[in-house]
């Protein structure tokens, strides 16, 4: 476990209560670099980048000071599923708990049927069985650059 950060903040976006949504893509682009979803990201298209912040209706951001170090970047509903996109953690930051309180703080925000459901990383599989997922083999993904067979 790395030496831990006692003054780590929490922040949260969540489109229904319009608050303030305070990541620009650059730091956003910062952490991804920073974990090891910067592999699996867009980092260097800005505008993808961007949008994928700007157009996420659910944020929990976690902060030591002003550096972002932490994030759980979701869509959904609120009521029934949320997809949980992205869930990063600065290298220097893993194994002290903001994975899963970023989680916990994103649990907090939906209803009490609503699913969280995510995509995993390979390397990740082993934590989110550990810390309560079922793991679920019926998903499909369809890249853009792929059309539906007619």
């Amino acid at each position: 476990m790395n030496n831990p950060v006692k003054n780590i903040t929490y922040q949260i976006y969540n489109s229904n209560n319009k608050t303030d949504l305070n990541i620009t893509p650059a730091q956003f682009t910062q952490l991804l670099k920073n974990s090891t979803l910067g592999e699996r990201r867009p980092i260097a298209d800005q505008e993808c980048l961007a949008g994928m912040i700007n157009n996420s209706n659910l944020i929990i951001s976690a902060w030591d000071e002003e550096n972002l170090i932490g994030i759980s970047r979701c869509i959904t509903d609120f009521h029934y599923c949320c997809y949980l996109s992205d869930l990063a953690v600065d290298k220097k930051y893993q194994g002290q708990g903001i994975g899963k309180e970023l989680q916990i703080q994103t649990q907090k925000q939906l209803g009490p049927k609503c699913k969280l459901i995510l995509i995993s990383a390979p390397a990740a599989n082993s934590y989110y069985q550990k810390i309560g997922f079922t793991n679920n083999e019926r998903c499909w993904v369809l890249n853009r650059s792929e059309s539906l067979i007619s």
